[in-house]
């Protein structure tokens, strides 16, 4: 069987991105390969698509097949004290408490978790390979995602402007330490650039990860409906300007003809968007689920839709 290093599967809210993240790597698990499922979404709902406990360490469903929930605020958290602890080491203890009063606000400011979730998830995929052979991401609905997924960009443009400032400022301490040896030493080994090389070197691995079309691959969710489409196609367009590789989209809860009369005309409504899907995406491919009779919660349920999303094997 032929499947990517790295899935994603990904939204409008309500659309089924757990139910298919979680079909699909049901799927290849019990197909033989090591999987790991991983949610990104705040409002985790990873455990009661498995029917099983699943929190903030890995835990083992059953063979081959792992999952964890990734906890934002806690990320945050930990992210943040080990800025901490390398500031420390860095700056001067005179200025310690003001850093840390700036850490606080930059706690609870825009995009401290997204960063946060990111360092996380690099994590993971770096561990895939050696610890783990697929890993399948649930992730928060569109535009949160999207913001995740563009961070190795935008940061990574963010690290070269503060490293070519260091640099100049790296420069002026050398011309003034020319004649003070005390100075010559300390800017020997400077940690601070250091650090922003490491943090470059980091955004650089990640944005390889993702833009490698053999290692990666996303695959939206929706409905067959208008707004679902609109914003699709709007995402679509942002992965691509990101060089993020779309797979084929899955269309869910697509109605059966014998739900009967009284949804014929959802259907008929229904019948419009697929063509329009169809049209606009049938590039990437279109996988069509049904919907079920009863909702999709443990194994056994989502055994019934595994089989159905094994088509993403042969598009990959």
């Amino acid at each position: 069987m032929t499947y990517k290093r790295f899935t994603f599967f990904g939204g409008k809210g309500g659309t089924g991105k757990t139910t298919s993240s979680s079909a699909y790597a049901l799927h290849l698990a019990r197909s033989g390969v090591r999987t790991l499922a991983v949610s990104t979404d705040p409002a985790h709902s990873l455990a009661d698509a498995f029917g099983k406990k699943i929190g903030s360490s890995i835990v083992k469903l059953e063979d081959n097949l792992w999952a964890i929930e990734i906890d934002a605020g806690l990320e945050a958290q930990k992210y943040m004290e080990g800025v901490k602890e390398q500031m420390r080491r860095i700056v001067s203890p005179a200025i310690v408490a003001e850093l840390e009063k700036q850490l606080r606000v930059a706690y609870v400011s825009p995009g401290a978790e997204e960063s946060a979730i990111f360092d996380c998830f690099v994590d993971l995929m770096e561990k895939a390979g050696s610890d783990y052979d697929a890993i399948v991401f649930d992730t928060a609905p569109t535009g949160h995602t999207l913001r995740l997924l563009t961070l190795p960009e935008v940061l990574g443009v963010w690290m070269e402007h503060l490293l070519e400032k260091r640099n100049k400022a790296m420069d002026m301490m050398k011309m003034a330490a020319h004649y003070e040896r005390d100075l010559q030493e300390k800017i020997k080994n400077d940690p601070v650039l250091s650090l922003l090389s490491r943090r470059r070197e980091r955004f650089q691995r990640a944005r390889d990860l993702l833009t490698d079309q053999d290692l990666t691959t996303f695959h939206f969710v929706l409905n067959a409906e208008k707004l679902a489409v609109l914003e699709t196609e709007r995402a679509v367009e942002s992965m691509k300007e990101f060089h993020i590789d779309v797979g084929p989209l899955i269309v869910n809860r697509v109605l059966p003809p014998e739900t009967g009369p009284f949804f014929a005309n959802r259907r008929r409504q229904q019948a419009g968007y697929l063509e329009q899907i169809r049209a606009e995406f049938g590039k990437y491919g279109v996988v069509e689920v049904p919907m079920l009779d009863s909702d999709i919660e443990g194994i056994a349920e989502l055994e019934k839709v595994a089989p159905m999303l094994a088509v993403l094997d042969k598009e990959n």
